[in-house]
């Protein structure tokens, strides 16, 4: 199966919590696809905890733009180490809010750069990451007799089978990396003899586990 180009986003929304020196760090996460999207989110979560200390902010869309925020926190020592947790782990689409209710024990910068860009990393951990990755959708048709090795050759060679209709004939929805459809299409001439083609569809992204 022929690789795609890829990126990476977080498996699901979630909040992950660390203390540090009685300072709690609370990282919410959530995939947005722009920048509205973004600033709703941090602005809803400044919302729910109105009454911490800070809640720093950071994302990066698929488009390129990024930004952060250290909320009052010393110039550099919130949203930056955000940011950069981000970018390190290639994650796109994706804004982060590190809330903070201070413990009485002052970081200093240095400690404030770490416990920023732990609780994000922590948090990345603790949702998961998948590959996102553009893919052609093609369709077959294949008569009943011949549907069922069809089937099994394509699912053994590791290609994704979307759907599978049943009617007068066959017909498999195949998921395949955009940058593949030509391979795919002499494999399954070379798996059909020439007797099976398949028609060009749309595009999709799909989410996949890393290395899937």
């Amino acid at each position: 199966m022929t690789d795609t180009p890829s990126t990476t986003v977080i498996a699901r929304d979630g909040v992950h919590e660390i203390e540090i020196q009685r300072s709690r760090f609370l990282c919410s996460l959530a995939r947005v696809e722009t920048e509205e999207a973004a600033a709703e989110f941090v602005a809803g979560v400044r919302k729910e905890y109105w009454d911490a200390s800070h809640n720093c902010s950071a994302f990066r869309l698929g488009s390129g733009a990024q930004r952060s925020s250290d909320d009052g926190e010393p110039a550099g020592t919130a949203g930056v180490p955000m940011l950069e947790v981000l970018a390190r782990r290639e994650l796109t689409d994706v804004v982060a809010v590190v809330t903070r209710y201070f413990g009485g024990t002052k970081l200093g910068a240095g400690g404030l750069v770490r416990a920023y860009g732990r609780a994000v990393s922590e948090a990345v951990d603790a949702v998961g990451t998948l590959r996102r990755g553009l893919f052609r959708t093609l369709e077959i048709t294949a008569a009943h007799a011949e549907a069922g090795r069809l089937e099994h050759t394509l699912r053994a060679a590791g290609h994704r089978i979307a759907e599978v209709g049943y009617g007068s004939s066959v017909r498999l929805t195949v998921h395949v990396p955009e940058s593949g459809v030509d391979a795919f299409r002499q494999w399954l001439a070379e798996q059909t003899a020439g007797t099976v083609t398949a028609t060009t569809g749309g595009t999709v992204e799909l989410d996949l586990p890393p290395g899937s």
